[in-house]
C-alpha cells in the first residue's frame, strides 16, 4: 500500500509538471510577430518598432502595454531622419488612439515630429508622414493642433490620392476623411477602389473599410456586394472594442 508522505510526492511532482506545461504552452501561444517587436524595442531602432508594433495591431495581436512600451522605446529621442520623425509620430499616434482624449495633450508633439518629416523627405514611404497629418488634422479638433485644421487635412489626403492613385489606403484614408466630416457622397467612389482590392489590404483596413461603408449610408459598387459592419471605428478611438479606459496618467 503507498504511504501517505509518497503519494504526496507523487502529487507535487503531477502539478509542477502540468504548471511547466501550461507555462511552455504560453510561450508557443504568443502572437506572429511578438518575438520580432521585443527585439525591435532593444534594438532601440524607431522604423522598426513601429513597423512590428503596426504588424501586431494589424492583425490584432497588441496587447495592452505594447503602444505603451514602444512610445517609452523613442520618446527621449531625436534624430534628423524622415524615418525616426515618421516613426516617433506614428507611435505615439497609436498611443493616443489607444488613451484617446486622456493622451490628447501629445497631439502637437506628433504634429510637429510629423511635419518635421514631411519637411526632410515628403516622399518618405510614398507620403506618410503626409497621411497621418491629414488625417489626424480631419478628426482631432483644430485647438488641440498647432498648424492644421480638417480642410487642410483633406486637401492633404486627396493630394496624396491624386499622387499615388494605386495605393488603397490612401483612398481609405481620404473616404475616411469624407464622412468623418458628414459628406459621404465623394466617399463612395474610394471605398470601391479599395473593395476591389480588398484581400490585399490589412485585416485592420479591411474592418474599417467594412465599417465606413456602413456609415457612408446605402453604398453601392456595382454588381460587388458591400460588406456589413460589426462595430466602429474612429482615429482618436480604441482599436479593441473590449479595452478598458486607460489611467489618465500621461507618458511626456
Amino acid at each position: 500500500m503507498m504511504s501517505h508522505s509518497r503519494a504526496l510526492r507523487i502529487a507535487r511532482t503531477a502539478t509542477i509538471v502540468a504548471v511547466a506545461t501550461l507555462l511552455s504552452a504560453c510561450v508557443v501561444l504568443r502572437p506572429q510577430g511578438y518575438s520580432e517587436f521585443q527585439g525591435a524595442l532593444k534594438k532601440g531602432d524607431a522604423l522598426q518598432v513601429y513597423d512590428r508594433l503596426e504588424f501586431l495591431i494589424a492583425n490584432d495581436n497588441d496587447t495592452r502595454n505594447d503602444r505603451r512600451d514602444a512610445f517609452r522605446a523613442v520618446k527621449d529621442r531625436n534624430e534628423e531622419t524622415a524615418a525616426f520623425q515618421f516613426a516617433w509620430a506614428g507611435i505615439a499616434g497609436r498611443l493616443v488612439q489607444q488613451r484617446g482624449l486622456l493622451a490628447a495633450g501629445m497631439l502637437k508633439d506628433i504634429e510637429k515630429h510629423a511635419r518635421r518629416s514631411v519637411e526632410l523627405d515628403p516622399n518618405f514611404r510614398d507620403g506618410a508622414a503626409t497621411s497621418l497629418l491629414g488625417t489626424m488634422y480631419v478628426a482631432a479638433p483644430s485647438s488641440l493642433l498647432a498648424h492644421g485644421d480638417s480642410e487642410i487635412g483633406l486637401e492633404m489626403l486627396a493630394g496624396l490620392v491624386e499622387k499615388y492613385p494605386d495605393n488603397p489606403e490612401d483612398h481609405l484614408r481620404l473616404a475616411e476623411a469624407y464622412i468623418t466630416l458628414n459628406d459621404p457622397g465623394p466617399a463612395i467612389s474610394h471605398l470601391c477602389t479599395c473593395l476591389a482590392v480588398k484581400d490585399k489590404m490589412r485585416k485592420d483596413e479591411q474592418k474599417l473599410l467594412v465599417n465606413l461603408f456602413a456609415d457612408a449610408g446605402q453604398a453601392k459598387c456595382g454588381e460587388t456586394p458591400v460588406p456589413q459592419p460589426k462595430k466602429k471605428h474612429h482615429w482618436l478611438s480604441s482599436s479593441k472594442s473590449s479595452s478598458k479606459p486607460e489611467s489618465p496618467e500621461l507618458e511626456h
